[in-house]
């Protein structure tokens, strides 16, 4: 007997992310904000601002905060692109969100 849509338990739902970035949230959270213009501004917060990311699915790209990445540095927040999720970003606090941005923005020249 084949099992519908709805008894396998299993759906999708659609997103106009073009890439995604895990923000870890405990990194975030020990270093009490540490990015903008002020210091105050946590990453994940600051990076939707600069990149004028709205939130949701809706918006061109996702910024999400993860709970744990493991890799837990001093002074710094981890982030990882899903675009090279092989590399990891460690943002020390205080840097440029400008520089921070064009790290994580993909180079239009290399193909994904």
């Amino acid at each position: 007997m084949e099992t519908g849509f709805w008894e396998a338990g299993l759906r999708t739902v659609r997103s106009d992310w073009a890439n995604t970035l895990l923000v870890c949230k405990k990194c975030s959270k020990k270093l009490g904000g540490g990015f903008g213009p002020k210091g105050k501004t946590p990453l994940a917060k600051a990076l939707r601002q600069d990149l004028g990311v709205r939130k949701g699915r809706k918006g061109a790209l996702g910024i999400v905060e993860v709970k744990c990445l493991g890799v837990c540095p001093k002074g710094a927040v981890t982030v990882v692109n899903g675009s090279k999720p092989g590399e990891w970003l460690l943002v020390s606090e205080g840097a440029a969100i400008e520089e921070i941005t064009a790290a994580l923005t993909p180079d239009p020249a290399v193909p994904t």
